[in-house]
């Protein structure tokens, strides 16, 4: 196997895994941004990730180190999921308007789901830290900043003269 068909196989990868970590990321400024604006604990925030997996993990000095690694672990996997089953098989031939409408509305019904069915019943205290706004923009930007490192890589993947015309699409 030639070095460039060994770099191709992983690339899907590498995309997960960038995308999944500037999505996290883009939740990560969010909730700092506006903790630091409305007065709030943005590492309560990680502390009650890490409580969510396990309350015996709240009290440790490390809980939020320990939820923000799970929150990045998790963004990851979302990425994962969202490249699996709409990027690769649908959104990615559609052009990069079509990536950046889905991937905010797509991150909106994992927050509908995490915040209206699942959380309230496994972790309430989790709900109530943010109001649902905050929290729902925080997902939308999740979506949105996947969706453009989806569209970067799948772009770099292109030679130089190729480039504009994948853009457009």
């Amino acid at each position: 196997m030639s070095r460039e068909q060994m770099s191709g196989a992983a690339k899907p990868w590498r995309a997960v895994f960038l995308a999944g970590l500037a999505g996290g990321m883009a939740e990560v400024i969010w909730v700092a941004s506006y903790s630091a604006v409305s007065g709030g604990d943005g590492w309560q925030v990680a502390r009650e990730v890490s409580a969510a997996i396990s309350l015996a993990w709240v009290g440790l000095d490390a809980a939020p180190v320990i939820g923000l690694g799970i929150h990045f672990l998790l963004s990851v996997l979302l990425a994962g999921v969202f490249m699996v089953t709409l990027w690769a098989p649908y959104l990615r031939r559609r052009g990069v308007v079509a990536v950046l409408i889905a991937g905010p509305i797509a991150l909106a019904g994992v927050w509908a789901m995490n915040f209206l069915v699942v959380l309230p019943v496994v972790h309430p205290a989790f709900v109530r830290l943010l109001p649902y706004p905050v929290s729902l923009g925080s997902k939308i930007l999740f979506g949105l900043a996947m969706s453009v490192a989806l569209i970067v890589h799948e772009i770099s993947a292109f030679p130089m003269k190729d480039r504009g015309r994948m853009a457009c699409a």
